[in-house]
């Protein structure tokens, strides 16, 4: 395919680049008003596969676009599980490494509201131990996530996203912010702003742009093509070079957690941008308001799908256009 912008003759393959790991999840949820454990017994975990670029590229191959992984998984049994999810949602692994290290863990505690919060696992594990692939052909690179905030895969996947855009590459970036687990903030929030700063996308949450300290508009003057916010209940909001678009949250489906959602928005913003042609930063500058408000209210549906079930679990494109049969 022709990747729009640029003229250049480029694999129609979108690359999701860093953590691939396991959320361990309450079995169930408490009632309103009680802790995480009563009586001393602690509430039963299961394991579940995730970790956000992991979690878009799934997103992704279950929304039947050609998709790719980059990552290094453990050769032990949630290496194994992952590395076979992958294959089950059309998701190419060629560029999945391998190591003897253990899979990143994230222990998952959820509110009366199945709003998720995290503690990690993260020291001697596979992914941050990736090597530097290359130049694999791609007509995107999706970064972010934890990826960006533990060394030394950090390094390598900045400077990844930095040589993809200048040859031409659509890059996108999802801070997906784990405060707990920064160490050096000004080398992070440096790391950030020079992805940012050769984006085509950067889709964030509130609560990212808090701790970053950039506003939208702030990513837009330094370079990047587009932002768009997530705002939990409230919808999605997309910033451009010519104005605001706003859609709210699709309430079509019963929340059951939102483990995934964020993920679930940029794989399906990133498949929309390819289903019409548009993965490359003049074209997403030159979409209208209609074309983004689109885009948007394609995003909002597929991330309340993920919500209505358990953990990261996005919808795949027959779920979509066959909702009554689901």
């Amino acid at each position: 395919m022709t990747v729009p912008g640029d003229g250049a003759e480029r694999s129609s393959t979108i690359v999701s680049a860093g953590e691939a790991l396991v959320d361990l999840v309450p079995v169930e949820q408490r009632p309103a008003g009680t802790s995480g454990a009563t009586g001393g017994a602690l509430t039963p975990l299961a394991p579940r596969l995730g970790g956000g670029p992991y979690n878009v590229a799934v997103g992704l191959g279950r929304l039947e676009v050609p998709t790719a992984m980059l990552t290094r998984l453990s050769t032990d049994a949630f290496g194994d599980a992952l590395l076979e999810r992958l294959a089950d949602s059309h998701v190419h692994t060629d560029l999945v490494q391998r190591g003897e290290e253990p899979t990143t863990l994230a222990v998952v505690t959820l509110d009366e509201a199945g709003h998720a919060r995290y503690s990690f696992h993260v020291e001697g594990t596979a992914d941050r131990l990736v090597a530097d692939p290359g130049e694999p052909p791609m007509a995107a690179l999706a970064v972010g996530t934890l990826s960006l905030l533990l060394e030394p895969g950090a390094s390598m996947y900045t400077g990844l996203a930095r040589r993809a855009a200048a040859a031409g590459t659509f890059v996108s970036l999802d801070p997906n912010i784990r405060p707990a687990l920064v160490g050096d903030a000004a080398a992070v929030r440096d790391r950030l702003d020079a992805i940012a700063a050769v984006a085509g996308l950067v889709k964030l949450s509130d609560e990212d742009a808090a701790w970053w300290g950039r506003e939208p508009e702030d990513l837009l003057a330094a370079g990047a093509g587009a932002v768009v916010v997530t705002r939990g209940a409230e919808g999605l909001r997309a910033f451009t070079t010519t104005g605001v678009v706003e859609v709210p949250a699709d309430t079509s489906r019963p929340v059951v957690d939102t483990i995934g959602a964020g993920d679930s928005v940029h794989a399906a913003l990133l498949a929309h941008l390819h289903d019409h042609d548009r993965l490359g930063r003049a074209a997403v500058t030159a979409m209208t308001g209609d074309d983004w408000r689109a885009a948007l209210e394609f995003a909002a549906r597929v991330a309340g799908w993920t919500c209505s079930r358990a953990g990261a679990e996005p919808p795949t494109r027959a779920e979509l256009a066959h909702p009554a049969e689901q």
